[in-house]
């Protein structure tokens, strides 16, 4: 989870700097060595796409909340989905498409809060390392049918939406999660996330900023192409 984590805080540094391109932003990235890093809104959706560059990774913002993902090489970190900004603590979000992961990677609806400043993560699927496997655990709850594991810790010095800062993450990872490899699909309610967390103890904080479904791989390699609504 650490290095997951680490490689979030990147993502929504980036995508907190960046300036957003049009609405209706070119639907294949420009690639060099792989799809540069960006941020900002398509096809009525906000995206945020990072990579380190240290291994091959291609991001394309498709039609609507669409987005594909192809990577390889076995090296390097990068992440990038499609969803909302700002988001909200009563959204329900619905996802389908394809996750194939070869290695260590996830698929989760990932955001950012502010006032106070909270990373979180709803884990749907992942590769072959669980996130939360470092974590302190706060108890599980079922929402949308399935089990979720609550867990938190906190980052020391590292990157936010805010600069280099201390902050906690919160998370919900499915138990067991869906079987990657193939087609991918589900429901989530992020009220009943927010809301158990809030009887753990764990407050968000009031403003919202990004919250979008995304994929995320590290020194692994994988595909998938997933529409989020």
């Amino acid at each position: 989870m650490k290095l997951f984590s680490s490689l979030a805080g990147i993502v929504a540094f980036v995508s907190s700097v960046l300036a957003a391109p049009s609405a209706e932003a070119s639907v294949e990235l420009e690639a060099r060595a792989g799809t540069p890093s960006s941020a900002g809104t398509h096809s009525g959706y906000y995206y945020s796409w990072w990579t380190d560059n240290r291994g091959t990774a291609y991001y394309t913002n498709e039609n609507g909340g669409t987005y594909s993902l192809q990577w390889s090489g076995n090296n390097g970190n990068l992440v990038g989905g499609k969803g909302w900004n700002p988001g909200t603590a009563n959204r329900v979000i619905n996802y389908n498409g394809t996750y194939q992961p070869n290695g260590n990677s996830y698929l989760a609806v990932y955001g950012w809060t502010r006032n106070a400043l909270i990373e979180y993560y709803v884990v749907e699927s992942y590769g072959t390392y669980n996130p939360s496997s470092a974590a302190q655990s706060r108890g599980s709850v079922t929402c949308n049918g399935a089990r979720y594991d609550i867990l938190s810790t906190w980052r020391n010095n590292q990157p936010s939406i805010d600069g280099t800062a201390t902050f906690q993450q919160f998370w919900s990872v499915r138990n067991p999660k869906r079987n990657p490899g193939g087609a991918i699909s589900g429901t989530v309610d992020v009220a009943c996330h927010f809301n158990a967390w809030r009887n753990a103890g764990m407050n968000l904080g009031s403003n919202h900023n990004y919250q979008i479904v995304a994929m995320e791989g590290y020194f692994s390699s994988g595909q998938g192409r997933i529409t989020v609504s």
